[in-house]
């Protein structure tokens, strides 16, 4: 049982779809450590897009949100400042022994900034990653949330170095490994297989077999936002639908563009199937058995390298370099000549497998547990 009466519960801060499958082992974990206090569940309400979120809940057990900011979008300006203004009464009511954020959202900085002007630690999950590239806001949000954390775990020992040029003290970071993955493992026994999904979907592709399929997701900025961009990407889908069929949960937000733009008959009805965002065990089961999955997501990288799937990223960058060098992940332009050699030498030889790093063992959640407990009762936090 907690020590001190007059600090309250660990306080979890989720905001995005990505923040949901790295909080729910930790908070079981959490849970788990019988001296530390209990944990709390504030949602910010930045994702609010039920088959984005909502369904993630049931999927990864979830509890419901002990708080909900229902903040809902905005400009990256609008939704900060809106996330700080409603969550400061939160935190001078439950006053927590710390604050957790995870990932590099904006709920992230905004609580994160929050808790450090109260005087309230600030721990990061996920620290230390970088893609080097300032005009990702995702960019800014990371390097500022561990500068103003207190502790800051990291999925890859090549984050330590990152943290030391920007000079955060050793002392401050824990290697634990990846959270991501806990979420990942638990979840395959449970993976729901694609014929469901399609049949779910009312889409009949026999041409649409395990193994012989790729997945596509695609969100960021860079690669829907202007319509010769997207156009671009519509036309390699397209060259790449003619080597193996391509199942596609399009994003909210992708799926608006291509509407704004005028740019869905530049999609192939018969090689192409689109889908409606999925829950976590749909999406899973996509990827387990996708020949490779071509992406912009941060948190894809890493599930394609622990499932040992090729995974093709449309970017010119990346923030989890482990996932190239020792995983599945190449990084790939919008060219066309590139994306397609890189697909016929997985049709053709099989493509990068990789190996798991180190620590991305499911065991993650456990590790943060234990060391946070330690942690809290060395500075009278519990």
């Amino acid at each position: 049982m907690p020590t001190n009466p007059t600090l309250g519960p660990i306080l979890c801060i989720v905001g995005a779809r990505p923040n949901l499958m790295k909080m729910a082992p930790l908070l079981r974990a959490l849970a788990a450590e019988p001296a530390l206090p209990p944990a709390m569940l504030l949602h910010t309400g930045q994702h609010y897009d039920h088959a984005l979120n909502g369904q993630l809940f049931a999927d990864l057990a979830l509890p419901v949100p002990d708080i909900n900011l229902e903040v809902g979008s905005g400009s990256h300006a609008v939704q900060t400042a809106e996330i700080m203004k409603r969550f400061e009464p939160v935190l001078d009511q439950h006053r927590p022994c710390c604050v957790v954020v995870v990932g590099d959202v904006n709920s992230t900085i905004a609580c994160g900034l929050v808790a450090a002007k109260k005087d309230v630690p600030v721990v990061h999950v996920e620290a230390g990653l970088r893609s080097f590239d300032r005009a990702m806001p995702e960019e800014i949000n990371r390097v500022l949330t561990d500068q103003i954390s207190d502790l800051l775990y990291t999925t890859e020992r090549s984050a330590h170095a990152n943290l030391a040029r920007e000079g955060i003290p050793a002392e401050r970071v824990e290697f634990v490994g990846n959270l991501m993955i806990d979420s990942l493992m638990a979840a395959l026994p449970k993976a729901v297989p694609v014929a469901r999904i399609l049949d779910a979907a009312g889409v009949s592709t026999p041409s649409v077999q395990a193994g012989r399929y790729g997945v596509v997701t695609l969100h960021r900025p860079s690669n829907v936002d202007r319509p010769e961009d997207l156009g671009a990407v519509l036309a390699i889908l397209d060259r790449v639908s003619a080597i193996l069929p391509i199942i596609w949960p399009v994003h909210p937000r992708t799926r608006a563009k291509i509407a704004e733009f005028g740019l869905e008959s530049r999609i192939s009805a018969e090689r192409i199937v689109l889908l409606p965002p999925q829950g976590y065990l749909e999406m899973v089961g996509l990827m387990k058995d996708a020949a490779f999955v071509l992406t912009d997501s941060g948190g894809i990288q890493e599930e394609t390298t622990a499932l040992g799937v090729p995974c093709l990223t449309l970017r010119e960058n990346t923030e989890r370099p482990i996932t190239v060098e020792q995983g599945t992940n190449t990084l790939v332009p919008r060219d066309e000549t590139v994306v397609l050699a890189a697909v016929r030498e997985i049709v053709e030889r099989g493509g990068k497998r990789g190996r798991a790093p180190e620590y991305w063992d499911g065991q993650a959640a456990p590790r943060i547990a234990r060391h946070l407990r330690g942690w809290l009762q060395g500075r009278g936090r519990v």
